[in-house]
C-alpha cells in the first residue's frame, strides 16, 4: 500500500492546475485599484508600487475619452483608424499639400527669426524606413527632407512635419548653428552633430515644440481647414471632431516610452510591444510594428521627442513669456551651444 502513495501523489499532481502567478495577480490587483482611483480620487490613499502601472491607469483615462467620441463595438484603435481614413492625403496631392505646409511654416518662422538668405530645402518621398520624416542637413543652409510614404499620411502630418523637419525645427536649428557658431565664431567642432548626444534632446524637443510656437491656439486648425483640406480634396465637415480626437491621442505620446523601455529591456516581445503601441497610442497595426523597428534602430532616442518637448516648453514659456519673448528664447536656444541642463536654469 505504501508503494502506491507516490504514484497516487503523482496522479493527483498531474490533475491539479498550476498555481497562479502571484506576482501577476498582484499587478492585476494594483492596476484594478489604480483604475478605480480614476473615478474616485479619494479611493487610493497611498501608492508606492511600480510606476508603469500608475502610468497605464493615466493612459486608460485618455482612451476612455477617445472611446466616448468614437463609440462602437470594434477595438478602439480600429475605430480611430477608420475615422482617420477620411483625412488621408491622396498620393497625387501629397507634394502640393506638403509644399504649402512647409511654405507656411517657413513664412511664420521668418516673421520672427532671421535665417541665412540662401537657405532652402528639398523634399523627397521615400519608402521602407523606420521613421515618418527625416531631415538630412547638407551644410551651407541646405536640407534634404525625406518623407516616408509607407503608411497613409494624415492631413495634420503636413504641418507637423513641415515644422518639425523644417521651420522652426531641424532645418532652422542646423542653419543657425552653422551660421552663428561655425561661420561667425569659427567653432569647427560644432560642424559635426552626433545623433546620440545631449544635443538631440534639444533638437527633437524644439522640433516638436516649434509646431505650437509657429501655430499658436487655433491658427493651425484654421490654416489646415482653409488651405490644406482644399488642396488635398478632403471634406472638412468632420474636421472639428478630428482635431478633438487628435488632441487626445497626442496626450498618449508618453506611452511610446513605456513600450520602448520594456521592449529594449527584454520584458516585452516585439509583438507585445507592437500591441502596446496599438492599444495605448491607438496606432494602426502595421504602423505599430514599424514603431518597434524604430526602437531597434534608435533605442532610447525615443525620449527626446516628448521629454525634450517638455523641457523646451518649460524653458521658452517660463514666467509667462509672451509670444515675442517665446520666439526670442527659442532663437537663442537654437543659436547657442546649450545643453539640456541649461534649459532648467
Amino acid at each position: 500500500m505504501t508503494k502506491l502513495i507516490p504514484v497516487l501523489l503523482l496522479l493527483l499532481t498531474a490533475c491539479t492546475p498550476a498555481p497562479p502567478d502571484m506576482d501577476e495577480l498582484a499587478r492585476e490587483y494594483l492596476y484594478l485599484e489604480l483604475s478605480m482611483g480614476l473615478h474616485d480620487p479619494a479611493h487610493v490613499d497611498a501608492y508606492f508600487g511600480p510606476e508603469e502601472l500608475r502610468t497605464a491607469a493615466h493612459f486608460q483615462a485618455i482612451l476612455d475619452k477617445v472611446d466616448a467620441l468614437l463609440p462602437g463595438e470594434a477595438p478602439l484603435s480600429e475605430r480611430v483608424e477608420s475615422f482617420n481614413n477620411q483625412f488621408v492625403i491622396p498620393i497625387d496631392k501629397m507634394d502640393d499639400v506638403f509644399t504649402a505646409a512647409m511654405d507656411e511654416c517657413r513664412r511664420r518662422t521668418l516673421e520672427n527669426m532671421d535665417l541665412p538668405e540662401h537657405e532652402s530645402f528639398t523634399i523627397e518621398y521615400v519608402n521602407d524606413k523606420p521613421w515618418t520624416g527625416y531631415n538630412w542637413y547638407q551644410g551651407n543652409a541646405q536640407s534634404l527632407i525625406q518623407l516616408n510614404t509607407d503608411f497613409p499620411m494624415y492631413i495634420s502630418k503636413a504641418v507637423d512635419l513641415g515644422c518639425h523637419e523644417g521651420y522652426p525645427g531641424h532645418h532652422t536649428f542646423n542653419a543657425l548653428l552653422e551660421k552663428n557658431l561655425v561661420d561667425d565664431k569659427g567653432w569647427l567642432e560644432v560642424a559635426l552633430y552626433p545623433l546620440f548626444s545631449p544635443q538631440s534632446v534639444i533638437a527633437e524637443g524644439s522640433g516638436n515644440y516649434g509646431i505650437d510656437l509657429a501655430f499658436p491656439g487655433d491658427e493651425r486648425m484654421q490654416f489646415e481647414k482653409d488651405v490644406l483640406f482644399p488642396l488635398a480634396g478632403l471634406d472638412a465637415g468632420q474636421a472639428d471632431l478630428y482635431y478633438k480626437v487628435s488632441a487626445l491621442v497626442a496626450q498618449l505620446d508618453f506611452a511610446d516610452n513605456e513600450a520602448a523601455r520594456d521592449y529594449l529591456n527584454g520584458d516585452m516581445t516585439r509583438d507585445e510591444a507592437a500591441a502596446w503601441v496599438q492599444t495605448y497610442e491607438l496606432e494602426r497595426e502595421d504602423k505599430s510594428m514599424q514603431r518597434t523597428r524604430f526602437f531597434d534602430a534608435y533605442r532610447s532616442y525615443v525620449i527626446n521627442y516628448n521629454h525634450g518637448k517638455a523641457l523646451v516648453a518649460d524653458y521658452v514659456e517660463r514666467n509667462g513669456a509672451d509670444a515675442d519673448e517665446r520666439w526670442t528664447r527659442f532663437e537663442k536656444m537654437l543659436s547657442s551651444p546649450m545643453l539640456p541642463a541649461d534649459l532648467q536654469k
